[in-house]
């Protein structure tokens, strides 16, 4: 099998989310099933310097924008067995940040023309080229209604497109049309491309690519609701044969408690109580109260209501009345940095409160919590609780998305379970299921099964990669 993993970001290049974790760990597991997977991303300026020095200038050629001739540069890297090119365009990709610039329509509108001339210009056929987001969401078009009838070298070529998150739909003015593609408005009128008054990148990914997926089985049976489908639900249930629901993982070799080096103690799930040195170390570093038997509870997150951060406002105050300690890492809308910054101040040693990203502390974190709270309003998939799970500590989820997927409720009488979770999006509700969570910790022959539990759930990439590639293979029409 030959694929094509075209994304905005992949670790450890850049990343800015869960999609740039998918685009790094996905096809190396998928490598690691001799499958010839090659990656490409946009060279952008903030590339991390640990893999800048690895790249090599390949070529470069120039791509039509309309009626523009655009420079494109090719530089290619190795990287835990995948090829990467990364596409240069300093007027486009040379600048502070990544997304949310006036021009992203142009942007992207050249990147995905690029990736499909870049093709012919290294001779190299993909069986499958794999889209992910909005930003790619414009190359199935391209590809069914340009490249396919004009050039027999694109014609056995399959694109899965994958949504990693609904919420961001690339809308644009329907004038890129003609002006950035050199199409007629005939996509726009017909309505395959309409939203709104705009054109949709992600609609028409959903309507041109052979197969979407998207990160969870759950999210997969949402996203064809009024609630959860952002408005592309009819689009979603006319495709829903095309719609398949694969759960991701994480990088067991990134996120492994007996080899992090950013944690104080290595542990395993046959040395659990080595994680307490963790917690102890944590406290200590945040000028919390020492104490390995008080409950600590963590987020970390991006601080927006989509992550239940309304909820957690809510009850704050009734739950640091107990003896808990609570740390938050992350940021986002201000009110929420406000408001943890304010409980940090009247809380002293019971709130840590840590406004910015921190992969180092993050890690720090998932090694000492007892217990890692994602009370979201919407989850596609989550890649928090999986981390938790890894480094055995507990989380207390709402049951949406993959959240769902990946924690199973405790049962005090069976054993069962590696997490605890929660039904409807209300404030009650998350407070009620921390009290069960917390006096289920006051038994520790209890809370360590439970742990064990947590560290034995197996939420690798190897398992959802042969799922990918087996639907590759399908698409392919290849055994």
């Amino acid at each position: 099998m030959r694929v094509l993993f075209v994304s905005s970001e992949a670790s450890p290049f850049i990343k800015t989310g869960g999609l740039g974790d998918v685009a790094g760990a996905l096809p190396k597991a998928l490598a690691q099933k001799n499958t010839d997977v090659r990656v490409v991303i946009p060279k952008y300026k903030e590339i991390s310097w640990e893999v800048r020095d690895k790249l090599r200038f390949v070529k470069w050629f120039n791509v039509r924008v309309g009626w523009r001739e655009q420079f494109c540069g090719v530089w290619e890297c190795l990287y835990n067995g995948v090829t990467y090119y990364l596409l240069d365009n300093e007027g486009y990709f040379k600048r502070d940040g990544i997304y949310g610039f006036y021009d992203d329509g142009e942007r992207f509108a050249f990147f995905d023309r690029a990736v499909l001339d870049l093709l012919r210009q290294i001779d190299w056929q993909p069986d499958i080229i794999h889209c992910n987001d909005w930003q790619t969401g414009m190359l199935p078009v391209l590809l069914q209604f340009e490249y396919k009838k004009n050039d027999m070298f694109y014609w056995k070529m399959k694109c899965v497109y994958s949504i990693h998150n609904i919420a961001f739909q690339g809308v644009f003015d329907p004038q890129i049309l003609p002006e950035l593609f050199g199409f007629d408005m005939e996509l726009y009128d017909n309505t395959c491309l309409k939203f709104d008054d705009g054109v949709s990148y992600m609609k028409g990914g959903l309507y041109y690519a052979d197969i979407i997926t998207t990160v969870s089985d759950s999210y997969a049976y949402e996203i064809q609701t009024p609630e959860y489908g952002q408005r592309l639900d009819g689009v979603l249930r006319d495709r829903s044969y095309a719609l398949r629901g694969i759960t991701n993982g994480i990088d067991y070799d990134e996120f492994n408690p007996k080899t992090d080096r950013f944690i104080k103690k290595n542990y395993d799930i046959n040395s659990i109580e080595d994680k307490v040195i963790n917690k102890t170390e944590l406290q200590k570093e945040l000028g919390l109260a020492v104490d390995e038997n008080v409950p600590m509870l963590a987020m970390v997150t991006r601080l927006t209501n989509q992550k239940g951060m309304d909820l957690l406002v809510s009850i704050s105050d009734r739950l640091l009345q107990q003896n808990v300690q609570l740390v938050i890492l992350g940021t986002g809308d201000k009110h929420y940095e406000e408001h943890f910054e304010w409980l940090d101040f009247r809380y002293g040693n019971k709130v840590s409160a840590n406004i910015k990203f921190d992969n180092g502390l993050a890690n720090k974190i998932y090694a000492a919590c007892d217990m890692f709270l994602m009370p979201s309003l919407f989850e596609p998939c989550g890649l928090g609780q999986l981390i938790a799970l890894r480094y055995g500590s507990i989380p207390i989820v709402r049951e949406t998305g993959g959240l769902k997927d990946t924690v199973t409720a405790y049962n005090e009488y069976t054993g069962e379970g590696n997490g605890f979770s929660f039904r409807n999006y209300n404030a009650d509700e998350l407070y009620n299921i921390i009290q069960y969570a917390l006096w289920i910790y006051k038994d520790k022959e209890q809370w360590n099964d439970l742990i064990k539990n947590a560290m034995d759930s197996d939420n690798s990439w190897n398992k959802s990669a042969q799922i990918y590639l087996n639907l590759y293979k399908e698409l392919a029409g290849k055994d």
